[in-house]
């Protein structure tokens, strides 16, 4: 078990590389497709009749504790994550959006999208329980180590995917303001699932350090007690450490439904009556849950309690592939108590607030603010999780160029800057690609795709 996050932490990037996803081109003021999905209310604003989405990938890794320059050093990954003397918290997340179509039709606008969503998130790990679990070899040196941590530790991977149908309508118009609102109805397709929760974890680490030798070194658990959930569905109940069975069973069987509701006003510029001096939205976004379905589903909540005196032996759980696997070791162990054995269950998606907008400053030049705050809390085991984020792109426009430089203030990873472009309906950008380059970065984002207007 101890080498598994390294693994999965490259598998994302394979698809090609702030928990919101196309920061700077979402708020464009060549309003399409990309825009409905912040916002469905946008759908009356498109600037096309029709628009075609061919393609989109948005990848985000963020932490709290590596930064850039980090990865230059000859240090084990798990070493330096859990080294740190503080709770991790990590997100792995990408979106990728596959062929959707969009049009306005006198005051309404209709749309219809496709997408795939893949997380893996770290969320409140100790840094000693983590580093037992994954360096064992090293923690056998660090003598006793004793840990109170009162949330809910998790270890958590999902996929699932959408089709969205999306309708807006114009409730307000005249020759200066307009004002809309637009709803988003999506059928969820729950792929694959992995949840280990360990909550209110309350123990000691000992270790038996053999300085001749330290491969025969030992971690040991002892008096502790915490609250543990093992749930899994598809083929994350297999493995947890093999970087395709996060991403080839994105779309499984029908399994739930989600909204997201918006709100729109702009105030038209009075020498472009296709243009705008403010363009603002708030929305309501992943109000919704699915249910894992599956023969190889489980959601087993327990009790652990290992007097003082008694020892669990922390290398049971090397090399170890699925959590499964980890679930059977700690039954076996005898120091697990059945609370509740479920097959089916049911996963909240992560429901998020937004509120943005645009303003025309000067000729070509923009200024977008955007806030998005998430609405349920993240140490809940059956909560996909979200992230709060703030963000501010200047940008220069034209018809078909535009250019933004992003900062956004995201609660793991802390302060970034980014940069993008668009040429037509073509995007490239990251909302942290400047601070990448200068090392200081705890998050690399990047996104791309092409769309296309017409009439």
């Amino acid at each position: 078990m101890k080498k598994w996050l390294f693994p999965i932490l490259l598998a994302l990037p394979v698809l090609g590389l702030s928990q919101e996803h196309f920061i700077g081109i979402s708020t464009s003021n060549r309003t399409g497709i990309l825009n409905t999905n912040l916002n469905p209310a946008e759908l009356v604003n498109l600037s096309k009749k029709y628009e075609v989405n061919i393609n989109g990938l948005s990848v985000n890794v963020s932490n709290n504790i590596i930064s850039m320059s980090d990865l230059n050093s000859d240090t084990d990954f798990e070493d330096m994550i859990f080294k740190s003397g503080k709770s991790v918290n990590m997100n792995i997340d990408a979106e990728i959006l596959f062929p959707g179509f969009a049009m306005k039709w006198n005051k309404w606008g209709f749309g219809l999208s496709t997408k795939g969503n893949v997380k893996f998130v770290l969320v409140d790990v100790d840094p000693n329980l983590g580093q037992a679990l994954f360096n064992t070899s090293d923690i056998t040196q660090t003598g006793t180590a004793l840990i109170n941590n009162k949330n809910n530790q998790r270890f958590n991977g999902i996929s699932w995917g959408e089709v969205g149908l999306s309708a807006a309508r114009n409730l307000f118009e005249n020759d200066q303001h307009r004002i809309s609102a637009g709803l988003t109805f999506k059928i969820l397709f729950p792929g694959s699932y992995s949840n280990a929760g360990v909550d209110a974890f309350n123990g000691t680490i000992v270790s038996q350090y053999d300085a001749a030798n330290p491969s025969n070194s030992n971690a040991y658990l002892t008096d502790t007690q915490a609250a543990l959930n093992f749930a899994y569905s598809g083929d994350l109940s297999n493995s947890f450490t093999n970087q395709s069975d996060y991403t080839k069973s994105i779309f499984g069987k029908i399994g739930g439904v989600g909204t997201d509701i918006g709100f729109n006003y702009q105030w038209k510029d009075p020498n472009n009556a296709k243009k705008y001096k403010i363009n603002a939205g708030l929305a309501f976004k992943n109000m919704g849950s699915m249910s894992f379905s599956d023969t190889k589903n489980a959601s087993n909540s327990y009790k652990l309690n290992i007097p003082q005196g008694q020892f669990l032996d922390l290398n049971d759980f090397s090399n170890l592939e699925s959590l499964r696997d980890v679930e059977q070791v700690l039954i076996n162990s005898g120091y697990l108590i059945t609370e509740n054995k479920n097959n089916d269950f049911n996963v909240k998606l992560p429901a998020t607030f937004s509120i943005y907008s645009d303003f025309k400053v000067y000729g070509k030049f923009f200024v977008t603010g955007h806030l998005q705050q998430k609405m349920s809390n993240n140490e809940g085991n059956n909560q996909v999780t979200a992230q709060n984020n703030f963000s501010i792109i200047p940008r220069i426009c034209w018809n078909y160029f535009e250019t933004f430089i992003p900062y956004s203030q995201n609660e793991v990873s802390g302060s970034n800057f980014g940069f993008g472009f668009r040429v037509g309906g073509f995007y490239l950008a990251s909302s942290s690609l400047i601070t990448a380059l200068s090392n200081d970065a705890k998050q690399f984002d990047l996104n791309f795709g092409f769309r296309w207007g017409f009439l």
